[in-house]
């Protein structure tokens, strides 16, 4: 488990990315759009429990849906409120 008050690292952090997100195509290669969602919540659990520190991935998930506009809300009611 990470130290508590660890902080989300956004820098570039992975040794090999090209490595990286060729392993993940290569993952997701030849699923259908449910099997590739049910691999993604397979492992966004296994990467959690790696990162271990539940602040750290607060902060993940945060910036992740930052910009995902919920399904039934447009940009009109967006605006508004």
């Amino acid at each position: 488990m990470t130290e508590v008050g660890t902080v989300l690292n956004t820098e570039p952090n992975i040794a090999s990315p090209d490595d990286f997100y060729e392993a993940l195509i290569d993952a997701h290669r030849d699923l259908t759009p449910e099997q590739s969602a049910l691999l993604n919540a397979k492992l966004i659990p296994l990467l959690a429990n790696h990162v271990g520190d539940l602040g750290v991935l607060r902060e993940a998930m945060t910036k992740a849906r930052k910009g995902i506009t919920p399904a039934g809300e447009d940009a009109t009611m967006r605006a508004v409120a």
